[in-house]
């Protein structure tokens, strides 16, 4: 019976954390037409919104997907150290994303901002052209396809176990 509920927060863990990823996938398209600094900090305020909900899903994702192995015996897998693999990648990969190209737009329209861990105040928001050429730097397409192709390559470790 543990089995099953731990699968099923392991599931239900990443439904959450994909649906509240969605806000910051949705802002990333959309912010590239933007023009209006107001707009702007709109929509990376919505973005952030839902972290706290991104972060405890990907939290209770990353045990269950940790404890899951000792259960059904699959730590001598390599789909497992792969997926485990995959997964640190994706997380270091989109949090320098985030640093590089989120955190610093805060900064440029003059919102509160973070760089790792510290918290800066807002300030004067920057020129219109600088604003849009960090924007235009971001390459959202490359972000949305490693942030959906990796994982629907864990998807397929799990599902297949194929080696």
């Amino acid at each position: 019976m543990i089995i099953r509920w731990l699968t099923y927060l392991h599931v239900l863990a990443s439904l959450t954390f994909f649906l509240s990823h969605g806000t910051s996938v949705a802002m990333a398209f959309k912010i590239r037409k933007e023009t209006d600094i107001e707009r702007i900090k709109a929509m990376l305020d919505l973005s952030g919104s839902t972290i706290m909900a991104l972060f405890i899903s990907f939290l209770v994702m990353g045990l269950t997907g940790l404890v899951l192995p000792f259960i059904y015996r699959f730590w001598g897998t390599g789909w497992v150290w792969t997926s485990i693999a995959l997964t640190l990648f994706i997380f270091v990969w989109m949090a320098l994303i985030n640093e590089r190209a989120y955190k610093r737009l805060r900064k440029l329209v003059g919102l509160p901002y973070m760089f790792g861990n510290k918290e800066f105040p807002a300030e004067p928001p920057a020129s219109q052209e600088d604003i849009q050429t960090h924007i235009q730097s971001i390459n959202v397409h490359l972000l949305a396809t490693v942030g959906y192709g990796v994982p629907a390559v864990i998807l397929w470790l799990m599902t297949f176990k194929p080696f």
